[in-house]
């Protein structure tokens, strides 16, 4: 026997009754020799790979690797399937999946001898729905995400994913690119596998996995097809096998100061609204006090650091070549918690000491930074009780403070049909306001917060506009955009009262958002509108619609917060 019999999968393996009889013979089934169930840690290799999720289409390769390392530390892997999210291709909404994606990863840890676990994800939601199942097992676990896609290149230019494809549908609809020419670029967005190049939700989420200390260092930034991709694989398996030998779990890792310091480090990179979302659910499944006010405080001060797409102008392959997270975690210094413990065994500093880089561009000093002041703002007032959200660093500087009047479209289908009516009444002043995208509402809270402007105000010049919505926004987006307003409309938020003309004011400094409308026609207006039952169709979506929370608490399902814990369940046989 190895050094510890006790193990969880012992459970199934250990024993010469049936029951461990059925279980050793069904593995070895596979090729399994008998001297692989000596007690030896199996490790669970969790891979979201799909031809669904065109972003994570390279992780059953990297699972490859992964299981070498294991083999190589003493493991036994055994790599399993859970639902994928790809954002491109996912209807209505990927969100609406992360929590049925979670409860996949939770049960699946959970009902398998399993005694540690790799996370492999890519494609947006991938690694939050991972790491939320994974919270709530509490099991050693390590997450490798994919990477990003090499840079694209278009007539000599590089083309940022998502952000790139915002930017030239606006020049067809303005009329300054053609049909043909918009749909050429499309092979040159994504030259290869992986996520996003920007940095969107997917390369926000593994930063953020990367200073929380649950993935190894350089995890971030190493481009999907790179060799070094593929060791760190290697090394990731290897070192889940030590995890569990050591007992480090999850919850010794995902603690409050390693949430403070992927807020941190998110205003610091300029990253994606939705990592606002993402860990809120996080802390709720890690039983972490966690609220939306702390993305405004604790982020207080934090310089933009990064000069990367939608807030700057390079790519993750330019970020990788500066030096990646680690770089700037050395530069943010006494900002994070650099005692803060990682999966390697030492602590967030340890891990990154010496990291610098060269002096690249692309990672400004805290001396010359590219904002003073770049965190996630936190927006509240009559239209948001419970809290809006908006990127300071994505926005046009002089629209963070604003008054104008409300164009409102009461759902997508709405927006659609009217966005770009050469009669629609708007200007460049106007406030378009949108409903019904919430997470009851569209359902799923889909990345549409980055309303389209108008095609007329496109032809005239316009390139900003203030945006309202209970929606997200793709970490590719950019512009004024509030988002993630609560309670949303579909639950009888503020929002589902505003209507045409109603002025607004935004003011990100003083972070208010403002409808100036009194409260007596408010309520005149609410009494008026009556109620807005949701029908529930049957199915997961009734059970979303039925238990999903709002954004501003992660809009996670009730009944999934917290730990549940990882004890063996009774026997199948």
């Amino acid at each position: 026997m190895t050094d510890n019999a006790g193990r969880r999968s012992q459970s199934w393996f250990a024993g010469a009754d049936k029951t461990g009889f059925f279980h050793r013979s069904g593995i070895k089934a596979m090729g399994v020799p008998d001297r692989m169930f000596d007690g030896r840690p199996v490790i669970g290799i969790c891979n979201t790979w799909s031809q669904l999720a065109p972003c994570n289409a390279h992780l059953r390769e990297l699972a490859e690797y992964v299981a070498r390392g294991v083999y190589e530390a003493g493991g036994l892997p055994l790599e399993f399937p859970v639902t994928s999210l790809g954002e491109t291709l996912m209807r209505p909404s990927t969100m609406m999946y992360r929590n049925l994606a979670s409860m996949d990863v939770e049960e699946t840890l959970r009902a398998n001898p399993l005694d540690g676990v790799v996370l492999l994800a890519g494609c947006d939601k991938t690694t939050p729905a991972l790491l939320m199942g994974a919270a709530s097992v509490d099991l050693p676990s390590i997450m490798l995400s994919g990477g990003p896609t090499l840079t694209g290149r278009r007539e000599g230019r590089q083309l940022p994913s998502g952000t790139g494809t915002y930017e030239m549908y606006d020049q067809v609809r303005a009329g300054t690119m053609t049909p043909e020419a918009f749909v050429g670029a499309e092979a040159c967005m994504w030259r290869s596998n992986g996520s996003c190049n920007t940095m969107g939700t997917a390369s926000t989420m593994a930063s953020m996995v990367e200073v929380m200390g649950m993935a190894l260092p350089g995890n971030a930034a190493v481009p999907a097809v790179d060799a070094r991709r593929r060791v760190l694989a290697h090394d990731t398996g290897s070192r889940a096998v030590e995890l569990v030998r050591e007992d480090l779990v999850m919850s010794k890792i995902v603690t409050r100061e390693a949430f403070e310091n992927a807020i941190r480090l998110n205003a610091a990179i300029g990253g994606s609204t939705n990592a606002v979302v993402h860990l809120l659910a996080l802390a709720g499944r890690a039983e972490v006090d966690l609220t939306l006010k702390d993305f405004d405080t604790v982020a207080a001060g934090v310089p933009l650091l990064v000069d990367l797409v939608p807030s700057g102008t390079c790519l993750m392959e330019d970020f990788f070549d500066a030096g990646g997270v680690p770089v700037v975690v050395n530069e943010l210094g006494e900002l994070l918690h650099r005692k803060a413990l990682t999966v390697t065994g030492r602590t967030l500093g340890e891990n990154n000491e010496g990291l610098t880089g060269w002096g690249s561009p692309v990672v400004r000093s805290r001396k010359d930074p590219l904002q003073e002041d770049a965190g996630i703002a936190v927006l509240r007032g009559n239209l948001a009780p419970g809290g809006a959200i908006i990127k300071p660093s994505a926005a046009t500087a002089a629209l963070l403070t604003h008054r104008g009047p409300a164009v409102v479209f009461e759902d997508i289908d709405d927006l659609r049909a009217r966005i770009d009516d050469p009669d629609l009444e708007v200007d460049a002043d106007s406030v378009l306001v949108l409903k019904g995208a919430g997470p009851k509402g569209y359902p799923g809270m889909p990345e549409m917060g980055n309303l389209p402007i108008p095609a007329k105000l496109l032809r005239a010049g316009v390139t900003d506009m203030v945006r309202i919505s209970d929606a997200r926004m793709s970490g590719t987006a950019f512009g004024a955009v509030v988002l993630h307003v609560a309670p949303e409309s579909a639950a009888g938020g503020p929002l589902c009262l505003v209507e045409n003309g109603d002025v607004i004011e935004l003011d990100v400094p003083t972070r208010r958002l403002h409808l100036e409308v009194t409260d007596e026609e408010l309520t005149r207006r609410r009494s008026a509108r009556g109620e807005q039952p949701i029908a529930a169709p049957g199915g997961y979506l009734q059970l979303y619609l039925h238990h999903v929370t709002q954004a501003d608490t992660g809009a996670d399902l009730d009944f999934l917060r917290g730990k549940r814990g990882s004890d063996v369940p009774r026997a199948s046989h």
